[in-house]
């Protein structure tokens, strides 16, 4: 039972607190005033669930911050649960207990990163989710009367909700999922499914004749196999015993080649060898006469440099004298007598020494220039004849140096090297670059390996004589192509065994997945027999939850029945194809719902409400909710309502229901049993309620 509803900036309420007392409470007001606010009041603070567009907008406008709180009693225990939500989106909540007298905590707000869930120790308090509650103590306008005049179709649709038949739907998809997930691990597993017998059966039909039509191409190339097996022995035979000979051909022919690079070898050695004797006797051959002449040039050489000497001692005594002189000319000229006087010592003197004489001294100097001028000209001409002796000496010194450096004393020896030379190149006109028998005399007299290189090659010649290059050849050709063909015969060859042997694996492989799978098939018709029975909502299990929901909503809204003053005595709900139908009875007879009173027509509509509710579990929290139940009710309907609702209310039992009335029509309570009514005004700083 509900105790208190507060409302703090929540909606259109500022500042509201109503409380409840175990009979029907009626809201009343327009359009607006804040009535169906105690809804999203009831289920915010229960389950966080609301009607609005967002959280947020359940805060009064101009407030920063709302809560709704409700408390409740259930199965003997008071309990407390809040939720605040401010601006920023922020939420905040608690669900507790009293106990003696203390508010005890159970649960704060939604850290499921915790373990901890205060929507679920709510549900888990109350026996019901959001969802259930909407559906057991909820009416939203309209649906009252809207049960008894719903078409049997559409009733079976909610009776399948309130008793969680569409959850037979989810669990039918789960089987599914379970089935497709097992059909994909076997996929995964075999490569095949149950769907796929068939094309399984086709494919171990297509390996068996596979290897069927292959074995006669298997056979043939067996036989072409040792053919050519046979064919390549025979040539191998024959052009092993070649082989020898063909080997002993290309060392003939490598040593040929080496007889052709040692002849060339030979031949420019003795060119290299003609070639330094003749320079020996180009360079020797003029310097004989030359380096004769080498002592008189010598002793010419020694009287020029003596004689070079001998001037170059005069000459320096006549520079010397002419310096000499060229000092006593410049006394000369500040000695000149003046008046017959001395100029140093005034005293008459007739005239001066010819030492003193400026005019003396410069015909010295001329005389000594001439001396000195031809003496140069002596020395120059010396040095030239000096220089061409020189040069000669050096030629003659440079042919004497030749000579010594080839060992040449004498014009004989120079000839000797000459007649050497004829006879090298003699010798090198006769060395043959290809060789045959006939010239065995000239080859072997070259040296010893000369001899060598060609007794092999006459023995090679004698071993290769009648060896057909060609058909050698032509046998190696055949060889290769005969071990081409073998080859590709081996490849098919193998290729068609390995394709019988991996049909063969594969026919083992599918012959067992055929076995599995049909296990497999018995295993999806189990499954399938299963959804089919259990979890199709109009299987038998689905069927049996019906009959079985039925029979209790039928039993509870008969017992409700039996509480008010009507002429029913018994409601009886039946499934019948894919309907239900309503069937109301007085003792024993059959009444039609088109029949009935208003007033009877809003008790059946209760009563069914009332058992659904029951058979929901809301008896933990033991409310219903009736938001306008009198939109689209006549006058006589209307009243009809309010008295049933005053005798539920005042049956004064255990299992009584408590009732929260949504209206607008407060005068349809003017004559009422109810007393607890409130009415509900709009205004600028939140909603007023006051009781009437």
């Amino acid at each position: 039972m509900i105790r208190t509803i507060e409302l703090v900036d929540f909606l259109a309420h500022s500042n509201t607190k109503l409380g409840f007392e175990n009979d029907a409470t009626v809201f009343v007001g327009d359009n607006g005033a804040g009535k169906s606010s105690i809804i999203d009041a009831i289920t915010f603070s229960l389950f966080g669930e609301h009607t609005r567009k967002n959280t947020k907008g359940l805060i009064r406008t101009g407030a920063n911050q709302g809560f709704a709180k409700i408390e409740f009693s259930a199965n003997g225990k008071n309990y407390q649960a809040i939720r605040k939500i401010d601006s920023k989106g922020t939420l905040t909540a608690q669900f507790a207990e009293y106990v003696n007298g203390k508010l005890v905590p159970i649960a704060e707000g939604e850290r499921k990163q915790f373990g901890e869930s205060m929507t679920k120790h709510v549900e888990e308090t109350l026996g019901m989710d959001f969802e259930k509650l909407k559906i057991a103590s909820i009416v939203q306008q309209g649906e009252l009367s809207s049960i008894i005049k719903a078409k049997p179709k559409e009733f079976k649709e909610l009776l399948n909700t309130i008793i969680g038949i569409d959850k037979l739907d989810t669990a039918l998809a789960s089987m599914r999922t379970v089935q497709r997930e097992f059909r994909n691990t076997i996929q995964k597993k075999f490569g095949y499914d149950d769907t796929q017998i068939e094309l399984l059966e086709n494919k171990i039909s297509e390996y068996q004749n596979e290897s069927k039509n292959a074995q006669p191409r298997l056979e043939q190339l067996d036989v072409e196999k040792k053919e050519q097996e046979s064919l390549i022995t025979k040539l191998e035979k024959q052009i092993q015993n070649d082989s020898t000979k063909e080997s002993q051909l290309k060392d003939l022919e490598s040593r040929k080649k080496e007889w052709q690079e040692y002849a060339k070898d030979v031949i420019k050695s003795i060119q290299n060898e003609v070639a330094e004797k003749e320079e020996i006797v180009n360079e020797c051959k003029p310097c004989f006469a030359v380096s004769k002449n080498k002592n008189d040039i010598e002793s010419e050489i020694n009287k020029i440099q003596e004689k070079l000497s001998s001037i170059e001692s005069e000459l320096s005594d006549l520079e010397k004298k002419q310096v000499r002189l060229e000092e006593h000319e410049e006394l000369a000229e500040k000695l000149v007598l003046k008046d017959g006087k001395c100029p140093v010592c005034d005293s008459t003197v007739d005239h001066l020494k010819p030492l003193f004489q400026k005019k003396h001294i410069e015909d010295e100097i001329k005389e000594i220039e001439k001396k000195i001028e031809k003496l140069e000209n002596e020395k120059d001409e010396l040095e030239q004849n000096v220089g061409s002796l020189s040069n000669d000496l050096e030629e003659s010194k440079k042919a004497e140096t030749i000579l010594d450096t080839h060992k040449i004393k004498n014009q004989s020896q120079l000839d000797e090297i000459i007649a050497e030379i004829k006879i090298k190149v003699k010798q090198m006109q006769k060395i043959p670059l290809t060789i045959n028998s006939g010239q065995l005399v000239e080859a072997a007299s070259l040296d010893s390996h000369a001899k060598t290189i060609y007794e092999n090659i006459i023995s090679l010649e004698k071993s290769t004589k009648g060896f057909d290059q060609k058909e050698f050849l032509k046998n190696i050709e055949s060889r290769a192509n005969s071990m081409t063909k073998l080859s590709q015969i081996n490849q098919e060859y193998g290729e068609i065994s390995g394709n019988i042997k991996k049909a063969k694996m594969e026919l083992e492989k599918l012959d067992s997945t055929l076995v599995e799978l049909k296990h497999v098939v018995g295993y999806v018709t189990d499954l399938e027999n299963i959804q089919e029975s259990v979890y199709n909502r109009d299987g038998p299990v689905g069927k049996s939850l019906r009959s079985w929901a039925l029979e209790i909503i039928s039993q509870k809204a008969s017992d409700y029945l039996e509480k008010l003053n009507t002429k029913i005595q018994r409601i009886s709900l039946s499934e019948k194809t894919r309907d239900v139908n309503i069937s109301c009875y007085s003792r024993n007879t059959t009444l039609d719902l088109e029949s009935l009173s208003g007033g009877e027509q809003v008790s059946i509509a209760l009563a069914l409400r009332l058992g659904m509710s029951h058979l929901l579990g809301s008896s933990n929290l033991n409310f219903m909710i009736l938001d306008e139940p009198t939109a689209h009710l006549d006058g006589e309907r209307r009243k009809s309502l309010v008295n049933v609702l005053s005798q539920l209310t005042s049956l004064k039992e255990d299992s009584s229901i408590q009732f929260i009335i949504i209206t607008h029509d407060a005068e349809i309570f003017d004559d009422s049993a109810v007393e607890n009514i409130y009415k509900f005004e709009s205004n600028p700083n939140g909603t007023i309620v006051s009781r009437l």
